[in-house]
């Protein structure tokens, strides 16, 4: 229906990308869509298999000041161990399979690090790129994990060689919506939106919540509007 040769979603699309390719079987369509299917980042919290759009504390957003970039990575999980990432993964029930977790993954990692995801499909995505901590420069993501994982870097090091990675990424974006007029404008928008978002989730939890307002309704006549 997109008429798209190539559909690039996450990998949690997976399912209902090829579930296009079927149908184009059952159609009779000869050319199926090519399916890319990306790496999807873990959230930053234990156990999330990714990021949350009700948790703004779950990713690292474009938006970000560098206080919400210290603060969310400061705070994020970190395990060195696989055993410490087993312990808290929490999502179903012994004996059972979770298949939509299965499925957001395009390779096997036991120790479920949201840090060093970052540091591997973000810092050093780019062709080149290093990644600093401390006084010591790393060119390959290997070395990083192994050095973090045998005690060599330490979970505060780690974090905040990616705490100044991350803003080193996101000055030029912070920039540019503090200097152009109708960028600035965009943003003050999204964060209008977020506040009005999150005060609508607050007023219907509690005790209070039987009372919340239900949101109002409009129709579009479409045969007045002669369409």
């Amino acid at each position: 229906f997109l008429h798209a040769d190539i559909c690039q979603l996450g990998v949690d699309q997976r399912k209902v990308n090829m579930l296009a390719r079927e149908y184009c079987d059952a159609a009779r369509i000869k050319r199926k869509p090519i399916i890319l299917s990306h790496h999807m980042l873990y959230g930053l919290k234990a156990g999330q298999e990714k990021m949350s759009k009700s948790d703004p504390d779950s990713a690292v957003f474009m938006e970000d000041t560098r206080e919400d970039v210290e603060r969310k990575i400061m705070a994020a999980y970190c395990p060195s161990r696989a055993e410490a990432a087993a312990a808290t993964s929490t999502g179903s029930t012994e004996g059972e399979a979770d298949a939509g977790k299965e499925s957001m993954h395009l390779t096997e990692d036991t120790l479920k690090n949201p840090c060093l995801d970052y540091i591997e499909h973000i810092i050093l995505s780019p062709p080149g790129a290093t990644f600093t901590v401390g006084s010591t420069t790393y060119t390959d993501f290997p070395t990083i994990k192994a050095a973090f994982v045998e005690g060599v870097i330490s979970e505060s090091d780690l974090k905040r060689g990616l705490i100044d990675e991350l803003n080193q990424l996101l000055d030029p974006v912070r920039k540019h919506f503090a200097e152009d007029e109708r960028a600035r404008g965009l943003l003050e928008q999204v964060r209008q939106f977020k506040r009005e978002t999150a005060a609508a989730g607050s007023s219907g939890s509690g005790s209070g919540a039987g009372t919340a307002q239900p949101a109002q309704t409009r129709r579009l006549n479409l045969v007045e509007l002669g369409k």
